[in-house]
């Protein structure tokens, strides 16, 4: 059953991420074109808006996962995402592109508080690192096809021939996802409570690693929204050759993510975190230095090798210390605080942006990142077995 759990984590991984970098892909196209977008602000909006929204929806999604099947819960997602990306291509008007996107991001607000959690309960301590790596790698997959296709496929054709792109092909994971799912139940035993007091102690068991999620999710987002339209803007690269440079972005990630079971068996967890965590505030501050494309595009490459090397250890970190019961609710927190903070940073990126220049949103982020790495670098409570007792936790 866990092979099976994995798999259609692993594509349906795919076809989320890769749905959430392929519309950010054509911003600095329509930017160019003086259509749908006309300034950064506007990018970091947009950002911020559909972040929001998302963790919201997700909140909803965890009360949702103890009454419906898991499967169930993918195959709505799955339709919402690739219609809605369908839908995106007929808009005109700023507004609209706001309110499609909306929908797109509750859409994609499924797969991570549930399906983690699912990976964490279906796979003991001794195989967990190494079933979160592949996750984690399945879903840098999908990213790297998007921004190959996405680049390219914008500069040959038209904006919309991405998302039309990206949809289908997104379809064809998903149904293939739900076909090996065929069998597998996700229902429990009871559910935990669920009320505010539960979710406190949920928090409170995690909290430790929050500095670690806020360095995730304003890692990604500057990442995302802010780098095609440095590479594009600033640094004269063409929309297909910034989907190259993003898509090996991603592929170093990949190769990060997948090689984190090793890497923390032979190693240890906490020092391959702090490396990660390192070398991600090293890339930021190089990529908003750097004076000519050669040294944005190896701060961005050493970004992508650091930075998606943390969400693996992250993700053992919870689930190692959070008994299963609770598992769903740690990793919706896990996903909000991602969410939250890099809605928080792309949206003062955005405004920064506007004002001072597009190397704003990696230097902001460096110097928050650098904060995060001196905070576990001294300060390191962390237990890294399942510690809480489940009924004090669920």
């Amino acid at each position: 059953m866990k092979e099976k759990i994995l798999l259609s984590a692993s594509l349906f991984h795919a076809l989320n991420d890769g749905a959430t970098v392929v519309v950010p892909m054509v911003f600095p196209l329509l930017y160019n074109q003086g259509f749908l977008i006309t300034s950064y602000s506007q990018i970091g909006l947009l950002s911020n808006l559909g972040l929001l929204a998302t963790v919201l929806v997700q909140v909803l999604v965890v009360h949702l996962s103890y009454a419906h099947e898991y499967r169930r819960l993918l195959a709505f997602s799955l339709a919402g995402i690739s219609l809605t990306l369908v839908l995106l291509t007929q808009a005109r008007t700023f507004t609209v592109l706001v309110l499609l996107y909306l929908l797109l991001r509750i859409a994609m607000s499924f797969y991570h508080p549930i399906v983690i959690a699912w990976i964490s309960k279906s796979h003991p301590e001794e195989v967990l690192d190494s079933a979160m790596g592949i996750q984690s790698g399945s879903g840098n997959v999908g990213v790297f096809l998007a921004f190959l296709l996405a680049g390219y496929l914008a500069q040959r054709w038209t904006w919309q021939t991405p998302l039309i792109a990206w949809a289908v092909l997104g379809l064809g994971l998903g149904m293939v996802g739900l076909l090996a799912l065929r069998g597998v139940s996700s229902r429990e035993e009871g559910s935990p409570s669920l009320d505010i007091r539960a979710w406190g102690r949920v928090l409170k068991s995690i909290k430790v690693y929050i500095p670690g999620f806020i360095f995730g999710g304003l890692g990604w987002s500057v990442s995302v929204y802010y780098a095609p339209s440095l590479l594009n803007h600033k640094f004269g690269v063409p929309l297909g050759g910034t989907g190259l440079i993003l898509a090996l972005w991603i592929g170093l990630g990949t190769l990060s993510g997948y090689s984190y079971g090793w890497l923390s068996r032979r190693f240890g967890r906490r020092p391959v975190f702090l490396v990660a965590v390192g070398g991600g505030v090293l890339s930021l501050f190089v990529i908003g230095l750097a004076t000519s494309k050669s040294a944005a595009v190896a701060g961005i490459l050493g970004l992508g090798a650091f930075l998606l090397l943390t969400y693996p250890s992250l993700h053992t970190f919870v689930g190692s210390s959070t008994p299963p019961r609770a598992q769903t609710l740690a990793f919706s927190w896990v996903a909000n605080i991602q969410l939250i903070s890099g809605a928080v940073v792309t949206l003062l990126a955005g405004l920064l942006s506007d004002r001072f220049g597009i190397r704003v949103p990696f230097l902001l982020a460096g110097g928050l990142a650098l904060a995060v790495f001196l905070f576990y670098a001294f300060f390191w409570p962390v237990a890294e077995g399942r510690a809480l007792p489940a009924e004090k936790a669920a």
